[in-house]
C-alpha cells in the first residue's frame, strides 16, 4: 500500500459497500405483500393501553375511535395511563369511556416508566388478557386493527408491530416528508424483513405484545426509545418482532422542522444508547446460536453509526480529489454501473411506494422536498451521538384534533371521498 491511511480507509470502504448492498437488496423484498390466509374468528382478549401526558386536545378522539373497532366489545378494554398530567386528559378520557389510571412520578419520567407501571397494575387485576396493545394518545386506529392482531396471535406470533400511517400527512411540508419516510420504511424495511423471516422493530405505538411474554420476562424498557429496547431484549432470547401490514395506526406527524428535529434527536440518542448496551450481547448470542435474525438485529442497531461513517467518508472523498491520500477501491469492488443503479434506486423506491399506496396528489408535490428531510438526518444523528448519554425525556406536543372519519376524508382523493361519504350515508 502506498498510503498509510489505507489501513483505515479500505476497511471503511468495504463496510460502506456491505451496508449499501444490504439495504438495497432487502428493499426489493418489500415491494410486494405475500398472500395470507387470515384467521377471522375473534379469540384473543386485549388490554388496549394508551400512554398520555397532557394530551387533552387529542385523547377524546382516540378513545371514541377505539370504542367502535370491528372486534367484539367484550373481548377488549381501553386503559389510559394519564402520566404526570397537569391538564384535563384524565377526565376527558373517563368521559369518553376509558378506564383511567393516573400516575405521578417526577423522578421516573417518560413513556417507558409509565408503561411499566401500567403493566404492573394490569397484571394485578382479577381480569386477565391474552395480549396488550399500545397506542399513543395522538393516534387514530383502523377499525380492523384488533382483528388483524388476533389473526397474528392465533398464528403464534408474540411481539407484533402494526403499520405506521400518518394522521396529518398534508398539514405542512415537514409532516408530509415525515409521512413519506414512514411509508417507505414500512415497505422496504419492515415488510421486507417480514417477507424474509427477519425481525422487525417495535415503533412505540400500534404494537401488540402477548401477555405471557410480558409476565415472564417483564417490560424493563425505560430508555428514550423504549420500543427498540424491548425489541432487542426479546430478540436476545430468540423472539423476533413480526409485522402486521394490515393493522394500521395513524400517527400525528410534527408540523415544524424544529419539532421534527427535537423528536428525531431523541430517537437518535435512544438508538445509540440501546446499541451500546445490546450490540455486544446480540453479537455473542447470534454467533452462539448461529441465528441470522439476531445478527440482523445487530445490523439494525449500527445504522446510525453507518450514517456517521459514510458521511465522514463522503467528506474525506472531497479532500481526496484535491490531495489523494488513500486507495479508492469502491469501483474495484462494485462497478460504476452498479453504483448508478443503487443511486437511482434511492429515488425510485419512494416513487414506487407512493404509487403502491395511491398517495394523495399533494404528497407527490411534497416528494420534491423529501431529499431535504432525508439528509437532515445527518446533523441530527451527529447530535444524537454527542448526547447519547443524556436520558432526559422530552414530550412532543400534539394538537391535531380530528376524528377518524374526517382524517380519511382530508387525506383522500375526490373519488375516495365520494365513496366514504356514500358509505357514511348508508350507515
Amino acid at each position: 500500500m502506498n498510503y498509510i491511511f489505507d489501513y483505515i480507509m479500505i476497511p471503511m470502504q468495504l463496510i460502506i459497500v456491505f451496508f449499501t448492498l444490504y439495504y438495497f437488496i432487502i428493499a426489493f423484498f418489500g415491494i410486494w405483500k405475500r398472500h395470507e390466509d387470515k384467521i377471522t374468528t375473534p379469540k384473543n382478549t386485549f388490554a388496549v393501553i394508551v400512554a398520555a401526558h397532557n394530551e387533552e386536545q387529542v385523547i377524546g378522539q382516540l378513545v371514541e375511535n377505539l370504542h367502535v373497532l370491528n372486534y367484539p366489545q367484550e373481548l377488549y378494554d381501553i386503559y389510559v395511563v394519564a402520566d404526570n398530567c397537569k391538564d384535563s386528559t384524565a377526565q376527558i378520557a373517563r368521559n369518553a369511556g376509558a378506564l383511567v389510571y393516573e400516575r405521578f412520578n417526577l423522578e421516573q419520567r417518560g413513556k417507558g416508566y409509565a408503561m411499566e407501571w401500567m403493566f404492573e397494575k394490569l397484571f394485578a387485576l382479577k381480569k386477565q388478557y391474552d395480549a396488550v396493545v399500545v397506542f399513543d394518545a395522538d393516534n387514530l386506529v383502523d377499525p380492523n386493527f384488533l382483528s388483524e392482531m388476533n389473526n397474528r396471535l392465533c398464528k403464534g406470533e408474540k411481539v407484533i408491530q402494526g403499520y405506521l400511517n400518518a394522521k396529518n400527512p398534508n398539514d405542512t411540508w415537514i409532516a408530509a416528508t415525515f409521512a413519506i419516510s414512514f411509508w417507505v420504511v414500512n415497505h422496504i424495511w419492515h415488510l421486507a424483513k417480514y417477507n424474509l423471516g427477519l425481525s422487525s422493530v417495535l415503533g412505540g405505538t400500534g404494537m401488540c405484545i402477548s401477555a405471557d411474554i410480558l409476565k415472564k420476562f417483564g417490560w424493563g424498557a425505560t430508555c428514550l426509545t423504549e420500543d427498540m429496547e424491548f425489541t432487542m431484549k426479546t430478540l436476545l432470547i430468540g423472539i423476533r418482532t413480526t409485522w402486521a401490514h394490515d393493522a394500521i395506526v395513524y400517527d400525528e406527524k410534527p408540523l415544524t422542522f424544529m419539532q421534527s428535529c427535537k423528536q428525531r434527536k431523541r430517537w437518535a440518542q435512544g438508538h445509540f444508547d440501546v446499541a451500546g448496551r445490546y450490540i455486544p450481547k446480540l453479537l455473542a448470542e447470534g454467533i452462539r446460536r448461529r441465528d441470522i435474525r439476531i445478527l440482523d438485529g445487530v445490523l439494525h442497531l449500527v445504522q446510525p453509526h453507518f450514517l456517521i461513517l459514510s458521511t465522514t467518508f463522503v467528506i474525506l472523498s472531497y479532500v481526496y480529489h484535491i490531495v489523494p491520500f488513500y486507495t479508492n477501491i469502491l469501483y474495484m469492488v462494485l462497478p460504476i454501473e452498479v453504483w448508478r443503479i443503487i443511486f437511482i434506486g434511492q429515488y425510485v423506491f419512494p416513487i414506487l411506494i407512493l404509487a403502491k399506496i395511491r398517495a394523495n396528489w399533494k404528497t407527490w408535490f411534497y416528494l420534491l422536498l423529501y431529499p431535504l428531510f432525508v439528509y437532515s438526518w445527518i446533523p441530527i444523528t451527529f447530535l444524537g451521538f454527542l448526547h447519547r448519554n443524556d436520558r432526559n425525556w422530552s414530550h412532543t406536543e400534539h394538537t391535531r384534533s380530528i376524528s377518524y372519519r374526517d382524517m380519511l376524508l382530508n387525506n383522500s382523493d375526490e373519488f375516495t371521498k365520494e365513496n366514504l361519504l356514500s358509505k357514511q350515508a348508508i350507515k
